[in-house]
């Protein structure tokens, strides 16, 4: 490493923190907003299933922006590119605050998913900074700590929402920006690149790890898995507030459980990740995520819709999704250590791309949401876990030859 990244990789507090505001700023924008959607459905007189719409369409905002800075920074650098995508995320929050459309409220909502997607270069300024087990412990403590703020947002909607509108959490969340851009300047250094400067070609940049199957595959398990979290989230609102007619604030408690069971997740990983190896470990995750599909049917089946058929298989869901995207996530980034923000994009992009348009199908279908949810979480985990038996034989093939 040079002596910026030294320096920056010896005041570990400080860089933790900052990844910990930048994973807080990309989940912030997708659960604080879910207990406003009836007030936003009656805001723009629109049906709840379009703005669910505007979240999924979020997701895919990331990832188009993704595909562009993870190159980018290989190149320039981390540091100016991450403060130009706090800044865009910025102003297109302003333009939700100030939409007076749905149109319009949609669009500014893309703006900002195109400013978060540059939080993607947290995965390679960890993988710059830190090495060996520090890097999986590292991914394990901030998917947890995703949990938990994947838990408080709702929490945290449901006031803003009674205090300010549903305009309180975008202001919330401009204000999170500012500090962070502030945190960025002064913390990061412009030296904080993977590698040395080098010609940009994106088309070699992404052929290069895109054409690595154990890459790809590490990658693609990844967002199957977060597709069984994601899918959940858009939903939820349309389930728990439309169906069942629970309250923001009994809402918004309902994900509390469910978030804050990331800690439990998290602790398990945590646990693994010295017992057994990283491909064991995706296994693991991924038949949780089966076993979680297969309880959501039998309690459908014979329960019907409630809020427990839904959270209890969420939940040990959300414990296996822990568990397979932190040791997915590892195995992929150390495929190209020295692309490190090309290798995150691609990643990322193809994360948020299964994750969008995954939700937006199940969000948008005429069948039951539950019964729905529930065949998604069986079939992403087979899909999962049969890629994962391709790679073992991958391996395999290699060692032979």
């Amino acid at each position: 490493m040079t002596d910026p990244q030294n320096r920056l990789a010896a005041r570990k507090p400080a860089t933790v923190g900052l990844l910990l505001t930048l994973t807080l700023l990309g989940v912030f924008p997708i659960d604080v907003v879910l207990p406003s959607f009836p007030a936003l459905s009656g805001h723009f007189e629109r049906p709840s299933s379009d703005i669910a719409l505007s979240v999924s369409l979020f997701a895919v905002g990331i990832a188009l922006s993704q595909l562009l800075v993870g190159p980018l920074s290989d190149v320039m650098g981390r540091k100016n590119l991450l403060l130009i995508g706090i800044t865009v995320s910025a102003v297109g929050a302003t333009g939700c605050v100030l939409a007076d459309g749905y149109w319009s409220f949609l669009l500014s909502r893309i703006v900002q998913a195109l400013g978060c997607g540059f939080f993607v270069l947290s995965q390679a300024l960890i993988q710059d900074l830190f090495t060996g087990q520090e890097q999986q412990r590292l991914r394990i403590f901030l998917v947890t700590c995703g949990g938990i703020f994947i838990s408080v947002s709702p929490l945290a909607g449901t006031g803003l929402q009674s205090w300010m509108g549903w305009r309180g959490s975008f202001l919330v969340f401009i204000a999170l920006a500012i500090g962070a851009f502030i945190g960025a300047s002064r913390l990061l250094h412009h030296g904080a690149a993977g590698s040395q400067p080098r010609r940009l070609d994106f088309i070699a940049a992404y052929r290069k790890v895109c054409g690595d199957f154990r890459f790809m595959a590490y990658w693609l398990t990844s967002a199957l898995a977060f597709s069984c979290h994601f899918s959940f989230i858009v939903i939820s609102p349309l389930v728990l507030i439309d169906q069942l007619h629970l309250s923001p604030e009994a809402f918004s408690l309902a994900l509390l459980g469910y978030g804050l069971a990331y800690i439990g997740g998290g602790a398990v990983a945590t646990v693994l990740s010295h017992r057994i190896d990283p491909q064991a470990q995706i296994i693991t995750g991924l038949g949780l995520i089966l076993g979680a599909g297969l309880l959501m049917l039998g309690l459908t089946h014979s329960l019907g819709l409630s809020v427990t058929t839904l959270l209890v298989p969420m939940i040990v869901c959300t414990t296996g999704t822990t568990i397979a995207r932190a040791a997915a996530h590892t195995q992929a980034m150390n495929r190209f250590p020295g692309q490190a923000g090309t290798s995150a994009s691609a990643g990322s992009v193809l994360i948020f791309t299964v994750g969008g348009l995954t939700s937006a199908a199940i969000s948008l279908t005429p069948l039951d949401l539950q019964l729905t949810l529930a065949l998604c979480l069986v079939l992403l985990s087979l899909l999962g876990l049969a890629l994962n038996a391709l790679v073992r034989q991958h391996g395999k093939g290699l060692l032979a030859g």
